[in-house]
């Protein structure tokens, strides 16, 4: 005799697909639970939404992009902007040929880091800002960073830096 269909252990009734969507959201929290913890120390503790706001108040642009990477392994663990923003290629300006803002981290390690400005179209009605360097942090945390912004009113790379500067220090970096 079959068993009723309330009791059947198929996934396909209401508690079949309550049991499967269980192990998913277990499966699931593994993988994030696992993801974690390879995540540089660096990257503990992050608070996003108070990096989110203060960037945001400084630098905050539809154009803007801020990337912070551990120094050590240069994994990025945090982003400020649209993915358009960090990956566009946009000119270099002190250099030939364009970036990107990860390809950009690798100035954040120099010495001093790196802040440049030019024009990002021929006519000059768009200009494109650069600022990379250390994350200067009272938690102890080794962080670089990569800031670019573009557009008509993109503030100049020195400006970024400076406005970061107080950004990072006021979300708790």
């Amino acid at each position: 005799m079959r068993p009723p269909l309330c009791c059947s252990t198929t996934t396909t009734g209401p508690s079949g697909r309550l049991e499967a969507m269980r192990r998913a959201l277990i499966l699931g929290a593994a993988a994030i639970a696992t993801l974690a913890g390879c995540a540089p120390p660096s990257a503990r503790d992050l608070h996003d939404n108070r990096l989110d706001s203060q960037i945001g108040t400084a630098v905050g642009d539809p154009s803007t992009c801020v990337l912070l990477a551990d120094r050590a392994s240069g994994q990025v663990i945090y982003r400020y902007g649209d993915d358009f923003n960090c990956t566009r290629a946009l000119p270099a300006c002190d250099a030939p040929g364009t970036l990107t803002a990860k390809d950009a981290l690798k100035f954040a390690a120099q010495p001093g880091g790196r802040m440049a400005s030019c024009p990002s179209v021929a006519d000059g009605s768009r200009t494109v800002g650069w600022a990379e360097g250390p994350v200067q942090s009272v938690t102890k945390r080794d962080l670089i960073y990569s800031a670019v912004m573009e557009g008509q009113r993109a503030l100049p790379g020195h400006e970024i830096n400076a406005r970061l500067f107080d950004a990072f220090q006021k979300a708790g970096l």
